[in-house]
């Protein structure tokens, strides 16, 4: 009988079905705006890591800091999944109470991958803001991702809430 170990930092190819995801693995870091009717605009400073441990979907991985000051705003963490050659599934928890389930399209073309997203499902805790709806745009395009963030929440449509730009570090 032939036993397979794995050595501590032996690299894993990713799994066959994330394949077209490929091109997120990594850490990338960069900046962005937000703006809502209920808040005042602010600039922030974000990293994002995607990973991967050679199974059906990637690891999630964000954190924001205030731009002028540094503070942390945000952090979500999660999973990315392939639910189809060109649907995607985004599974994330939030740690103001939100949990967030996002289902939608990918694309790949010679400029990159384009994924474009809805939330299916918001779960929140009593204490939660109320949030009702989420949707992600992300363009992967070389070493940069542009994304942006629409959300419905305290009595406000879906609307516009973050755009950011951030380079691949790693």
């Amino acid at each position: 009988m032939l036993t397979a170990v794995l050595e501590p930092n032996a690299p894993v190819a990713p799994h066959p079905d994330i394949a077209r995801l490929a091109p997120l693995l990594g850490v990338w870091r960069g900046s962005g705006h937000g703006e809502y009717p209920t808040i005042e605009s602010f600039d922030y400073q974000e990293e994002i890591h995607f990973g991967h441990v050679g199974r059906p979907f990637l690891t999630y991985r964000q954190r924001t800091r205030h731009a002028a000051d540094g503070r942390s705003l945000h952090a979500e963490t999660g999973y990315l999944r392939c639910a189809g050659p060109d649907r995607i599934e985004l599974i994330l928890a939030h740690p103001t109470g939100i949990t967030e389930i996002c289902e939608g399209t990918l694309s790949v073309d010679d400029d990159g991958l384009h994924l474009d997203m809805g939330s299916t499902s918001i779960g929140r805790t009593t204490t939660a803001k109320m949030v009702t709806a989420l949707g992600r745009t992300f363009r992967v395009s070389g070493d940069t991702i542009d994304y942006t963030l629409r959300m419905a929440a305290v009595g406000q449509p879906e609307q516009h809430h973050l755009a950011a730009s951030l380079r691949r570090a790693e």
